[in-house]
């Protein structure tokens, strides 16, 4: 694995910032926020000086139960060869269930979601790997996710499960220390142990986020400082092995850059702290981190049954409908942690609805928040957040909730600028008509 050394994470908000910034060898964009024919300036300006680029998707879902979409996987594809970059990476991760496969209503989670450590999820996330891997022109690198909740009657620790996922189809890892952090304190896993079980060798960089507790639980936020225990994990896995890179990731609550080249330097000295030679040949190991289990003979892929990934589908579409549709909670869940994990499910999409339509939070003033969190208990997200916000603002003008008055004429203004004149579908056409028709009357 080629080296990479100290990156960040690059967001629109920061992009002359990370320009300025002494020490950054590469950066990752978000792979669905960059358009391959339109690139943003300050990525084309990184790019000429020589630093390497990384599309880091979000929405692919290769631990959903069906298989990789073929356009998602085109559209990732392409975004590698605008930019150049030597690795794609995703997540692992579900976000969307439901549909043909379990013959029930399709839901997104706009989240990742954890995939439960079983036989079955684990041969389904192979397959779905090794079909990204193919129509994709570099090397794919998947991340361990940050999760709220524990699926019952698991088989493999984390550790165990990102070895398998590796040692069968040969994909790369992005180890995320700030997820393994939030798993320790939601789900009591031991950061230690399953930097143990990996396959450290194929570590393809590492990525270190901040976050906060609240009431015992650890939310991922990527919004606040890295704190000491993330540190702490970064050197334990420098310990091990000298990662090829390692990045930080920060997605809101921007703070001054020198605030951020300070997270930089903390992040350097962690790895240095680690023993070894940072930034050394990548893969180099410890003596000390001869602890990974050592590979077993694997047999040749085989095709996943449509029987297991009806029955992955089936769990993960119950689960997901109790998070985001009010559904019963699936035997053997903490009821009290989906609760959480349904707020902040809610509250997330608020956050982003309201960035890719901020008209929306303009329009409304301060009841927009509790607005959309009302309109989001009743109302699964079906095909995106862009779709999500003129889902809300339709639901608000027939709802009621709006009296005839500037905010009302605006966000019907909005609404009927953007629906356009696309066909909805036919269960709804009826009600569309209904609507278009008292919003052009009013």
């Amino acid at each position: 694995m080629r080296r990479l050394g100290t990156g960040i994470g690059w967001r629109p908000e920061i992009a002359d910032a990370v320009e300025r910034m002494p020490g950054i060898d590469w950066v990752e964009a978000v792979a669905e926020n960059v358009c391959p024919g339109h690139l943003p300036e300050s990525l084309l300006r990184l790019r000429e000086r020589g630093v390497t680029v990384i599309p880091h998707g979000v929405s692919l879902g290769l631990g959903d139960a069906e298989r990789p979409d073929a356009g998602r996987l085109a559209a990732l594809a392409e975004r590698a060869e605008a930019l150049g970059s030597p690795l794609v990476t995703e997540h692992i991760a579900f976000v969307r269930a439901g549909g043909t496969l379990t013959a029930s209503p399709r839901l997104e989670a706009g989240h990742l979601l954890p995939v439960p450590r079983t036989r079955d999820a684990l041969d389904v996330l192979c397959e779905n790997v090794r079909i990204a891997q193919d129509a994709l022109p570099v090397p794919l690198a998947v991340e361990n996710i940050a999760a709220l909740v524990a699926w019952p009657a698991e088989e493999m620790t984390e550790g165990q499960f990102l070895y398998e996922l590796a040692d069968r189809t040969g994909v790369r890892l992005l180890i995320d220390v700030a997820n393994l952090h939030t798993n320790h304190v939601n789900r009591g896993e031991d950061p230690a142990k399953a930097l143990a079980e990996l396959p450290l060798e194929a570590i393809a960089y590492v990525h270190v986020a901040g976050g906060f507790e609240r009431d015992g639980v650890w939310h991922d936020s990527h919004a606040h400082p890295v704190p000491r225990p993330v540190l702490d994990i970064l050197t334990d896995l420098a310990s091990r092995v000298s990662p090829p890179g390692v990045l930080l990731e920060r997605d809101e609550n921007f703070p001054e850059p020198a605030e951020l080249e300070r997270e930089l330097d903390q992040i350097r000295a962690a790895v240095e702290a680690g023993g070894q030679d940072a930034w050394a040949e990548p893969g180099t190991r410890s003596p000390s981190a001869d602890a990974a289990v050592p590979r077993a003979p694997q047999p040749e892929p085989t095709a996943v049954d449509e029987a297991t990934r009806q029955r992955l589908g089936l769990a993960q579409a119950a689960l997901l409908s109790a998070l985001v549709a009010g559904t019963p909670v699936p035997e053997g869940f903490d009821r009290v942690r989906l609760g959480v994990q349904s707020r902040a499910l809610a509250a997330k999409r608020a956050d982003v609805v309201a960035k890719v339509a901020p008209e929306l939070p303009v329009i409304l003033g301060s009841g927009y928040r509790a607005a959309f969190l009302a309109y989001a208990q009743g109302h699964p997200m079906r095909a995106g957040y862009r779709q999500d916000a003129l889902d809300f603002a339709e639901r608000t003008l027939l709802g009621g909730r709006l009296t005839e008055g500037r905010a009302r004429r605006e966000l019907r203004r909005w609404w009927l600028d953007r629906s356009g004149p696309a066909p909805r579908p036919r269960s709804r056409l009826g009600q569309v008509g209904r609507v278009g028709r008292t919003l052009i009357r009013r």
